[in-house]
């Protein structure tokens, strides 16, 4: 057992990332009872919307599951925090913002604490604040990123060797040759978002899942640069929208605006593609089928190993 699986009580190091206003109890909780870490992404949905979410998931499984937390994203950090305590909810995940004004209020409680990050500095910070474990994040990944722009495979092996702690690598990785390389860059896991998208557990629009499954590498497009707001989601029309708006010069609060989470719900949830956006990451164009999450991380294990294998023959070659 790795340290991840230690710290979090999990049977596999595969955690799901946020999702912000899409995220639901169906998911999460398959993640769980799966064998990894589920997620409930509280984006900019109300304490009780939250709250409801992570009272269904409890009853839907008994293994430990996270709370993602954005900080600059959500209004209401003091309420979900008081939620995470009330319902008792083992590991939050911390992101979009500085993390160590919430750690000590976490730990004294005894929650695990992850933190996503996008650089060498942010992790640095974040193991000192007190975070018990380092999502380190590449551009690769679905929905909002950092302006740094930089890859997985340069991030990872460069924050595992500036931290102590352990580090989950995310963005770009769907299927067991992205887990076994996280663990060749130093990573003693892996954060998914779009690969969990596209299985039978997964609650979202059908037209989302297939245009996942059929998509090619080329796919997603990076929106808000010029503004400041880096996001990956997938091409569709409503895409071409976003990026003529900002060649005309959109400001940051329209784009806020068209980029809002009710714009994501619309894309995800009702599969309307020209008046809502659908987040997907790079990996995107990997993935060909629609398991159930038991089913995928049995198959990622698996071929984790195989690829081990084919390696180890290679190397004594």
């Amino acid at each position: 057992m790795n340290d991840i699986c230690r710290l979090l009580h999990i049977r596999y190091p595969i955690i799901q990332g946020g999702m912000g206003n899409i995220s639901n109890a169906q998911l999460a909780s398959a993640v769980s009872e799966a064998g990894g870490l589920g997620t409930i992404g509280v984006g900019t949905m109300p304490p009780d919307d939250v709250e409801a979410i992570i009272i269904e998931t409890k009853r839907r499984t008994s293994q430990p599951f996270a709370v993602n937390i954005p900080i600059q994203v959500t209004p209401y950090v003091d309420e979900m925090i008081s939620l995470v305590f009330k319902h008792r909810v083992p590991v939050v995940s911390l992101s979009a913002g500085n993390p160590a004004p919430l750690i000590p209020r976490l730990a004294e409680q005894g929650v695990k604490i992850i933190v996503v990050t996008a650089s060498v500095k942010q992790a640095k910070k974040a193991e000192a604040a007190g975070a018990n474990i380092i999502v380190a994040e590449g551009y690769e990944a679905a929905g909002i990123n950092s302006t740094l722009e930089l890859t997985t495979m340069a991030l990872i092996p460069q924050i595992t060797s500036a931290v102590r702690i352990p580090v989950v690598a995310a963005g770009g990785i769907g299927d067991g040759r992205g887990l076994l390389a996280a663990f060749a860059l130093g990573a003693q896991g892996v954060q998914l978002g779009t690969r969990l998208i596209a299985t039978k557990d997964a609650p979202f629009h059908e037209t989302y899942k297939q245009l996942i499954t059929n998509a090619s590498e080329n796919e997603t497009v990076i929106v808000g640069r010029s503004v400041g707001r880096v996001r990956r989601i997938m091409r569709t029309p409503y895409a071409e929208k976003l990026l003529q708006y900002e060649k005309e010069g959109v400001s940051l609060e329209k784009f806020n605006e068209y980029t809002s989470e009710d714009r994501h719900r619309r894309g995800a949830l009702q599969g309307d593609f020209y008046e809502g956006f659908v987040n997907a990451g790079q990996i995107a164009g990997l993935i060909e089928d629609m398991p159930t999450v038991a089913e995928l991380f049995q198959q990622m294990m698996e071929e984790a190993k195989q690829q081990l294998n084919k390696l180890n023959t290679l190397l004594h070659s």
